[in-house]
C-alpha cells in the first residue's frame, strides 16, 4: 500500500484532498521519460518552445476561478485576491521569459578573428528538479517551469504538500499545450524522496524555493554531486520611511506589504524603520489602517485576511510576539477587534509593535506571519546599519521623493532588491535574487536562464 499525505484545508480544519507518494518505480519512470525526452526537446527550435509555453499558459487563464479555490482551500488566501497569483503575476512572469527567450537563449559571438569562427552557445543542462512551495505555489514555480523548459530543458516538479493541486495543473496545462511527453512531470515525494532524487545523475539542476532550514537540506544532498542548485530562501524585509517620503502613500503600501497574504510572503515586510520625524503619524496611520482588515473565511467576499497555512505557523508567531512584550515591546492592536482570531487556530489577527528593538526575534527572525515591528530611527545612516543587521538579504524598500538619495542608501544595503516606493513585488525583467541566508542563486530576467543553461565553446578554424 502506498504512503498517502493529506491536505488539511486551513480554513475549516478539513481534509480537503490526499494523494499517494510516488512509489520507487514512479520515480525511476519518471526519471527514464524525462531522460528519454531530453534529445528531441533540445533540438526543438525555441520559437516551437514558445508556442507550447503559450498554450499552456492559456490554459491557466482559462481555468483561473477554478484554481484560485482550490488554492484558497489549499493555503487560505481570501478567494478576493487568489485568482490575482495567475491572471497578473503568473501571466507577467511567463509571458515575458517566453519573450527573452530568443535574445538570451542566442548564440554569443567574439570579436571577428580572420581564418576562424568562434561563438559560445547556450546548452540546456538536462533534467530541472523544480521545488515549489505552498504559499505562493504558481508564483514560485514559474520563475523555474518556464524558463527550465524553454531553455531546453525538461522538468520534473515537486510542490509541497499543502498544495499538490498545483503541480497536477501544471500537468493538465501542459498536456491542453501538447507538449511531448517526458518534458514536463511532476512527482509527490517526501522529504527522503526528495533527497534520493537529487542523487540521481539524471537530475542536472535543482530549483528550491522555501525556508532556510530546507535550503540547507538540499545543499546538503547536492553537495554529494558536482550539481548546482538555485535557493530562494527566507526574508526578513527592511522598510526605510525617510523624511521626505509621502506619508499616506508609504502607509498604504507598508500595511500592504505586511499583512498580505496573511504576512505569508518570503518578500513580504516585516520589520520598519521610520524617521523620528514621522514616527508617530506614520505609526498611527500604521494602526488605523491595520484595524480596517476583516479576518474571517476566505470565501467570504468581505475578507481581506485569511487563515495563516496551519496553527502551528500562527504559534510560532504568537510566540515571537510574547517574547518581544516581556522585553518591552508594546502592542498597539487589540486581538478583540478580531472577532475571528482563536488562540490555537490558524485564524491570527494582524499585530504591529513599537518600541521594539534587535534583541527581540520579531526584528531579526523570519516570522511569516501578520505581524510586524516599527523602529524610529534618526537618520540615514542608522537606518541603514539596522536594515542590514541581519542574516536575511531578500529585498528592501526606501520610501521618499529623492530617487538619487535612493540608490545612494540602495548601493549600502546588503540586499538581492532595493525598491523605491513599492515593495513584496517581482518584476521579471530583473534578477530575482538573495544575499547572505536568503539564498543564492538567480532566476527571472535575461540572468535567469543562465542557471538553466551551460556555456559551450565552437572554435572553428578555416583549412584552405
Amino acid at each position: 500500500m502506498k504512503d498517502i499525505f493529506q491536505v488539511i484545508s486551513p480554513v475549516d480544519g478539513s481534509v480537503y484532498v490526499e494523494r499517494p507518494l510516488a512509489s520507487a518505480s514512479e520515480m525511476e519512470q519518471a526519471l527514464a521519460r524525462a531522460a528519454k525526452a531530453r534529445r528531441s526537446w533540445k533540438a526543438t527550435s525555441v520559437a516551437e518552445r514558445a508556442d507550447f509555453c503559450r498554450r499552456a499558459v492559456q490554459y491557466f487563464l482559462g481555468h483561473t476561478a477554478e484554481i484560485a479555490e482550490e488554492l484558497s482551500w489549499q493555503m487560505g488566501r481570501p478567494i478576493r485576491y487568489t485568482p490575482f497569483e495567475i491572471d497578473r503575476g503568473f501571466r507577467e512572469r511567463a509571458f515575458y521569459m517566453i519573450d527573452i527567450a530568443e535574445k538570451a537563449l542566442a548564440d554569443i559571438p567574439t570579436d571577428p578573428l580572420p581564418g576562424f569562427r568562434r561563438f559560445i552557445r547556450r546548452e540546456p543542462l538536462g533534467t530541472v528538479l523544480v521545488l515549489a512551495p505552498w504559499n505562493y505555489p504558481y508564483l514560485t514555480s514559474v520563475n523555474a517551469v518556464i524558463p527550465a523548459i524553454m531553455a531546453g530543458n525538461t522538468v520534473i516538479l515537486k510542490h509541497a504538500h499543502q498544495t499538490p493541486l498545483c503541480a497536477e495543473r501544471y500537468a493538465a496545462a501542459f498536456e491542453f499545450a501538447g507538449l511531448p511527453e517526458g518534458v514536463f512531470q511532476y512527482l509527490h515525494l517526501s522529504h527522503e524522496q526528495v533527497s534520493g532524487i537529487i542523487g540521481d545523475a539524471r537530475i542536472a539542476h535543482v530549483a528550491f524555493t522555501g525556508s532556510v532550514g530546507g535550503g540547507q537540506a538540499i545543499q546538503q544532498a547536492v553537495s554529494r554531486r558536482f550539481l548546482a542548485a538555485g535557493l530562494e530562501l527566507g526574508g526578513k524585509d527592511p522598510a526605510y520611511v525617510r523624511p521626505d517620503a509621502n506619508l499616506e502613500y508609504a502607509i498604504e503600501n507598508l500595511v500592504d506589504g505586511a499583512f498580505f497574504n496573511s504576512g505569508q510572503s518570503c518578500c513580504g515586510i516585516e520589520r520598519i524603520y521610520v524617521h523620528e520625524s514621522l514616527f508617530k503619524p506614520f505609526v498611527d496611520g500604521f494602526v488605523e489602517l491595520t484595524k480596517q482588515y476583516i479576518l474571517g473565511n476566505p470565501f467570504l467576499k468581505e475578507t481581506t485576511l485569511g487563515p495563516m497555512v496551519r496553527a502551528s505557523a500562527a504559534a510560532f508567531a504568537q510566540a515571537q510576539i510574547q517574547e518581544a512584550l516581556q522585553k518591552g515591546a508594546k502592542a498597539l492592536i487589540d486581538p478583540a477587534l478580531f472577532p475571528a482570531h482563536r488562540e490555537g487556530t490558524p485564524y491570527m489577527a494582524p499585530q504591529v509593535l513599537i518600541d521594539v528593538n534587535h534583541s527581540m526575534q520579531v526584528m531579526v527572525e523570519e516570522s511569516f506571519a501578520p505581524v510586524v515591528g516599527i523602529m524610529s530611527v534618526k537618520d540615514d545612516a542608522e537606518a541603514i546599519r539596522l536594515m542590514n543587521d541581519s542574516p536575511y538579504g531578500l529585498t528592501a524598500s526606501v520610501w521618499s521623493s529623492e530617487i538619487e538619495e535612493a540608490i545612494r542608501i540602495g548601493d549600502q544595503l546588503e540586499t538581492g532588491t532595493c525598491y523605491l516606493n513599492r515593495c513584496d513585488y517581482l518584476d521579471p525583467a530583473l534578477a530575482w535574487t538573495g544575499v547572505k541566508d536568503s539564498g543564492r542563486g538567480c532566476t527571472l530576467s535575461v540572468l535567469g536562464y543562465e542557471a538553466l543553461t551551460r556555456p559551450k565553446s565552437f572554435h572553428l578554424k578555416t583549412v584552405e
